[in-house]
Order: structure tokens, then sequence, then C-alpha cells
């Protein structure tokens, strides 16, 4: 099984980590295999960012995304630009305070995640990729919570990964509430 994922938005916002906690997540803790490919610009916060990961349990013959199953997007400019990529049937999850959807892409489902909202009430508006992190995992049927929370711990700095961990927890449940709505 191949499934696809763009996480997109601004510098600052985590996009990378959160792809790299995808990717860790899957090969060191869930014995999957994974590809990741990244893309920022020279700004250091604020500019265009975006990540692809690739998920199997066999082996990955290409390493780009071609039809994202799931896109995040955490900027308008991040929507306007990756939104329409994802696949007929994949889902585009956005964060409603910093994206407005226009012109859905057809055939797709949009998911609204006040994941920066959520973020803020923990205290730590930079934990919202993972609140994004965990509705994906409850989205993603080769991820289990327990790998993320692993690559949490093990990838994010030891004076954060609490409120990381807490954040991507309420990503979870939030993203377990949301299943419906996607299947």
């Amino acid at each position: 099984m191949r499934y696809e994922v763009l996480i997109a938005g601004m510098g600052g916002q985590g996009i990378l980590l959160a792809g790299t906690i995808l990717g860790t997540a899957a090969t060191v803790f869930g014995g999957l295999k994974a590809t990741q490919i990244v893309s920022y610009g020279p700004e250091a916060r604020g500019g265009r960012v975006y990540t692809e990961v690739v998920l199997s349990d066999q082996e990955i013959d290409y390493p780009r995304v071609v039809e994202p199953d799931v896109v995040i997007v955490m900027s308008q400019r991040a929507y306007n630009e990756f939104a329409e990529r994802v696949r007929k049937g994949g889902t585009v999850i956005y964060d409603p305070d910093l994206v407005e959807p226009h012109d859905p892409p057809k055939g797709a489902k949009l998911l609204p995640v006040p994941a920066t909202r959520k973020a803020e009430e923990l205290g730590m508006r930079r934990a919202a990729n993972m609140v994004m992190l965990g509705v994906l995992t409850a989205l993603c049927e080769l991820i289990e919570p327990e790998m993320v929370e692993k690559a949490i711990s093990y990838r994010v700095r030891k004076e954060y990964v609490a409120v990381n961990l807490r954040a991507f927890r309420e990503g979870y449940e939030l993203g377990l509430s949301l299943r419906e709505e996607v299947s």
C-alpha cells in the first residue's frame, strides 16, 4: 500500500519537522518504508515550505508524491499552490484560521482543523504542526499513534517534547472524531 502526503505552509511552522516525524514514525518505529522530499525558500521564516512524504509497506520505486492522498496546508499560499494536487477522493486538511478555501478540488474532501488555535490553547503556537500530524495519524491506516509519539520524543528537543505530545494527542482525538466526514 502506497500512501502519499504533502504538507505545506510557511517557514517557522514546523512543516519539515512534521514530515520528518512522519517518516521517522513509519521507518524507525513502524517497520515501513518512507521517502521525504523537502523544499524551502531562502527566507528563514515566512517563506514557502513544503514536504512530500511517501509511506509504503513495500519498496518505494519513485520517491516523489504524484497524487497525494492527503494535502495539509497551513497558509493561504500553500492552499492556492497545492490543494489542487490532491487525488480524486483524497482530503485537503486546512487551518481555517489561516486559510480561506476557494475553488475546492473536484472529488476531494475539505477538512477544517483549527490547529493553530488548539496549539495556542496549549501555550505553544508552533505546535500546530503536531495537531495536524495527529489528525493525519487518525486518518492514515499505515501509522499508529504510538509510532508517532515515539518519533516526537526522538526528534523534538527535550524541553518541547511534552507540549508537542499534548498537541499531537489533541489532534489525534480530533481526527478520530472527523473520520466519518472523510469516509
